[in-house]
């Protein structure tokens, strides 16, 4: 059964980027679902928490918990939504976007090297596959 392979070797390969990914988030001073909300949140005016937790594929209760962590650390604040005012949008303040600034391009390059002896053409093949793969599951 080829078709379990390739499952078993998925989430090995999932479970593998995640643990090395998250080994650097913490080496910046953030967990995974911090740096994954700053990272989401950096370069925008903010989002609502329904389109953050899209975005990051963290569930709302979670993320509730994150963004109360990342407001007390002064890194993000809740705004009123001129849009709906029963929601809020979660921006990052100052010290956010200048932690944004430096942690992402930090966290950008060391995965990058996990890359560095893939050519553009192998790696362009490895997306395309990706993408197949993951239209398969998709409605």
């Amino acid at each position: 059964m080829a078709f379990l392979a390739v499952l078993r070797e998925l989430a090995q390969a999932y479970q593998a980027f995640s643990a090395y990914s998250a080994a650097h988030v913490r080496q910046l001073g953030l967990t995974p679902a911090q740096f994954d909300v700053i990272a989401t949140l950096g370069n925008t005016q903010g989002m609502p928490l329904s389109q953050l937790a899209q975005q990051t594929l963290i569930t709302k209760g979670t993320l509730t918990g994150i963004i109360d962590r990342l407001e007390k650390k002064g890194l993000v604040r809740r705004e009123g939504s001129v849009i709906d005012r029963r929601s809020f949008l979660a921006v990052l303040t100052p010290a956010g976007e200048a932690l944004f600034s430096q942690v992402f391009p930090s966290h950008i390059a060391y995965l990058k090297q996990a890359f560095a002896e893939e050519d553009e053409g192998e790696l362009e093949q490895v997306r395309r596959t990706l993408r197949a793969l993951r239209g398969r599951f998709q409605d």
